[in-house]
């Protein structure tokens, strides 16, 4: 009975769509060796010039983007780590249900996904996310961020054009 009902969710689903997860745990690899670089080689909040738009800063964000709900109690550790997982989990169904054609929806798809298993990985184990690049303009700094918040970033403006530009072309196929 189970089996048949499993057999019944899954029947038409693109499972081959889930060969693109290998761009979110790339993502996730790439994410996780630089924190781990910034941690050995940064000293907490002092900066490294790079270039003049460019810094290396190693910050820790105990919040969600531009540290939004950082300064809570801790209860937004758990709450953040709960959006990642249930935000993974759906774009995870959505790309099971790609058609073979849509290979940027795809790649969008799978940067989110790695991009947030990354920070989510921080949130689990040291209860805050750890950010390095520092970009700026004279003095006005643009908030730290890290590879994981760079895919998410890049994903979602790939998702963004997709649903604006190229949504309506893919449906002819």
């Amino acid at each position: 009975m189970l089996k048949k009902l499993i057999q019944e969710q899954f029947t038409g689903l693109q499972v081959s769509r889930l060969k693109w997860l290998w761009l979110a745990v790339l993502t996730i690899i790439l994410d996780f060796a630089t924190k781990q670089m910034a941690e050995h080689f940064l000293q907490y909040a002092q900066p490294v010039y790079v270039l003049p738009v460019f810094d290396l800063t190693l910050l820790y964000n105990k919040g969600a983007a531009f540290s939004f709900l950082a300064n809570e109690s801790g209860w937004q550790r758990w709450f953040f780590t709960l959006i990642a997982i249930s935000v993974s989990s759906v774009l995870c169904v959505w790309l099971m249900k790609l058609k073979e054609h849509e290979k940027w929806l795809a790649i969008s798809l799978s940067l989110v996904i790695g991009g947030a298993l990354g920070n989510l990985y921080d949130r689990l184990a040291y209860g805050h996310v750890v950010d390095f690049i520092h970009v700026h303009w004279g003095p006005h700094y643009f908030p730290a961020f890290n590879i994981a918040d760079s895919a998410i970033s890049i994903g979602a403006v790939m998702l963004l054009i997709d649903s604006l530009f190229l949504q309506n072309k893919d449906t002819s196929k």
